[in-house]
């Protein structure tokens, strides 16, 4: 399948995959959409919910790892909240190291300082457990999302499949049952999507889930709760 390197609405780059006329990223903002649902609404909001002290570790697994982006931010915004960060991503088919090249979220981060960190993330070898440093861990685990066995195991789940549209069966029931047996209690799930299928399907295997205020491009998008 085609791949091309462009450049979204807030200068930040993303995959683009023409024959699906689908991307990595939203086309209104890469960054922008990083920060609005798994940060904002993710990371934030759990640590304002459930942190109580400093250096409390948060596990977080995070459904397609895909360009690393999302890693990336949480490293920088776990830095200045004084979290440690357990990061679990799971991706099926890796970004190869040519696009990885071509991605510039550091220099749009502002985050130059932090930029061999980001290429770590890649570098690092799958399926085994990585400090990248004292406070961020992380594990790439290359397999499809049918495969997660864990269980209790996370406090946020990043869901950032391709769109329904293009692969329906990442967004059942089945699958968002194993993300509930994959959350440890109190924690939660967010998702740029907001169809009402994707809603109901979260709700039928016992999340509380919230419409929310979407990212730049999207009016709306969900978090659940175990």
């Amino acid at each position: 399948m085609k791949r091309e390197v462009v450049i979204t609405a807030d200068g930040s780059s993303t995959i683009h995959l023409p024959d699906w006329d689908e991307q990595y990223h939203s086309k209104h903002g890469a960054i922008q959409e990083a920060y609005h649902v798994f940060i904002k609404h993710g990371l934030q909001y759990f640590y304002s919910e459930n942190i109580k002290t400093e250096g409390e570790e948060v596990a977080i697994l995070e459904i397609g790892f895909g360009t690393g982006l999302n890693a990336f931010i949480t490293f920088l915004e776990a830095d200045k909240l004084k979290l440690k960060i357990d990061y679990v991503g799971v991706e099926a088919y890796p970004v190869s190291t040519e696009e990885i090249r071509l991605l510039n979220y550091a220099k749009e981060l502002k985050a130059e300082n932090n930029e061999s960190v980001f290429k770590a993330l890649h570098d690092v070898a799958w399926n085994e457990k990585h400090a990248l440093t004292p406070s961020f861990s992380i594990e790439k685990q290359k397999k499809f999302f049918a495969e997660i066995e864990d269980e209790q195991a996370f406090n946020i789940i990043y869901f950032d499949a391709f769109g329904a549209r293009v692969q329906p069966e990442l967004w059942t029931e089945s699958v968002f049952k194993t993300m509930y047996k994959a959350l440890k209690t109190s924690g939660v799930l967010v998702t740029y999507a907001a169809k009402g299928s994707v809603r109901r399907a979260m709700q039928t295997v016992g999340f509380t889930v919230e419409r929310l205020e979407g990212p730049p491009g999207k009016r709306e998008m969900l978090r659940g709760t175990k």
